[in-house]
């Protein structure tokens, strides 16, 4: 436990930090979006290259985490429509229970991963994220797409998103580059090594300079349902899965962590495009976010 919180600390810290300084207006009301923007486009592909084409894992691992991350989609699916039976929501609020509990903040994902579990974490953790970020951008369109009203929503359109998409496309560079052992010129790894040192702390720093605690104020139910399927639900069912499939080590490690993050602060995006309940879902992501920092060390302390 000691070991776990001295590595989930800092992660909060900086979180905490980054929504300091928005709050003073430090270093301007323009910087935090262009670092965000920077962040995702930038440092945190260059950091999936350099990280994930230095690692060496096995080539069963792939279809491992695919499997187990789909199972673990569809299992969060079918308790959410078996939640949304019993509490009958309009369709705008339950696509934000719906995004709350089943959507994860990769930036929070991939600090953790590798401050917890190393360089063999980190480049798990960052294989996963490259599997969950299509299914769950598809899983989340088809759910907006049933119930909030919307007009048809191109698929062409949601494939695009996902292919160019920066976090899959390092993410399948490296892979590409570590199948091949291609490596690194040390010229090439000059460039990519600080670009990757940056791209956490800055990147949970944006997470906590988007926090909007004010939507905590609508709190209720929807909220609270959300964040407990998210917070304990998901990697309760997760670390049983896991056992079902037959799996164990460090994947599942990977994977419980996954299961136990706050949800995206993209999904404030989706729910306003698309016809969600905007408010609610600027609640939950901000309201996850704080909670997490007591649930992920207690449910990683529980379960691993």
């Amino acid at each position: 436990m000691p070991v776990m919180v001295q590595a989930l600390v800092p992660v909060f810290v900086l979180i905490m930090l980054g929504h300091v300084l928005r709050r003073l207006n430090f270093p301007g009301a323009d910087f935090w979006p262009q670092a965000e923007r920077f962040t995702y486009y930038v440092l945190f592909p260059a950091m999936l290259v350099f990280k994930l084409g230095q690692a060496r894992l096995a080539p069963s691992a792939y279809g491992d985490i695919a499997i187990l991350i789909s199972t673990m989609l569809l299992a969060m699916t079918v308790a959410l429509m078996l939640a949304q039976k019993i509490w009958r929501w309009n369709g705008p609020v339950f696509s934000s229970v719906f995004q709350g509990a089943i959507r994860f903040n990769s930036y929070v994902g991939l600090a953790a991963g590798g401050m917890l579990l190393g360089d063999e974490g980190l480049s798990l953790t960052a294989i996963s994220v490259a599997v969950m970020v299509p299914l769950l951008n598809l899983l989340c369109i088809l759910m907006f797409s049933l119930v909030a009203g919307q007009e048809a929503i191109r698929l062409s359109q949601v494939l695009r998103a996902i292919a160019t998409n920066p976090l899959i496309v390092g993410s399948v560079v490296g892979v590409i580059w570590s199948y091949f052992k291609i490596g690194f010129h040390p010229l090439l790894a000059g460039i990519l090594e600080p670009l990757s040192n940056l791209a956490l702390p800055m990147g949970l720093m944006t997470v906590g300079a988007g926090l909007k605690l004010a939507a905590l104020r609508g709190a209720s139910g929807p909220f609270l349902v959300s964040s407990v399927l998210k917070l304990v639900g998901f990697p309760l069912m997760t670390l049983g899965l896991a056992s079902l499939l037959g799996l164990s080590g460090l994947m599942v490690q990977v994977a419980v962590l996954l299961a136990s993050l706050p949800t995206a602060t993209s999904a404030y995006i989706l729910a306003r495009q698309l016809g969600g309940d905007a408010p609610l879902m600027a609640g939950i992501i901000s309201g996850q976010t704080l909670l997490a920092m007591v649930s992920i060390p207690l449910m990683l302390s529980l379960l691993w």
